[in-house]
């Protein structure tokens, strides 16, 4: 038995969710942070997900990440590293029980991860059919395999690989 797999139709709390997660970071972040992005399948209108928003602070360049390590960490965020993705900094945090459970990346401006989540969130944002398509595989996958997290991961990556693949990424 792995990890639940629960995904849920769109829910229009979501944006508040990540507004809340957004004020705290850049309360905690000052200008440290260049922007604060709502990524990843609850970011996007309509699209079936896994109830937990996907947020990537953008950061100037690397050579910041120390500072952002402190100001987080002054916040409840620990840094855990890439977790084996380059150009993203994973974070964890305990305590944060008021705001939506959610999954925290720093990310550098010029860092290509930060750009596939950008452009595949844009893309989703900006085409319907892949949403329906996409909600329909993620329900599936979910059906499917609903203890087994790494499944459904490899379940749905077909349709991501297809996307990025469309978009040069």
């Amino acid at each position: 038995m792995g990890k639940a797999v629960i995904v849920e139709h769109y829910n229009e709390a979501w944006k508040a969710d990540f507004q809340a997660i957004r004020d705290e970071l850049a309360d905690a972040l000052g200008s440290l942070a260049l922007r604060i992005e709502h990524v990843g399948s609850t970011s996007v209108k309509g699209l079936s997900a896994k109830p937990v928003i996907d947020i990537d602070v953008v950061i100037g360049n690397e050579s910041q990440l120390g500072d952002v390590i402190e100001a987080l960490g002054k916040a409840g965020y620990n840094h855990e590293g890439d977790l084996g993705i380059k150009g993203r900094e994973a974070f964890k945090y305990d305590g944060k029980e008021h705001l939506r459970k959610h999954h925290l990346y720093v990310c550098a401006e010029d860092s290509a991860e930060l750009k596939r989540h950008i452009t595949f969130r844009d893309y989703l944002r900006s085409h319907p059919e892949a949403v329906r398509e996409y909600s329909r595989i993620k329900e599936e996958g979910a059906s499917l395999f609903p203890d087994d997290m790494g499944k459904y991961i490899e379940y749905k990556s077909p349709f991501i690989e297809k996307i990025y693949g469309e978009l040069g990424l």
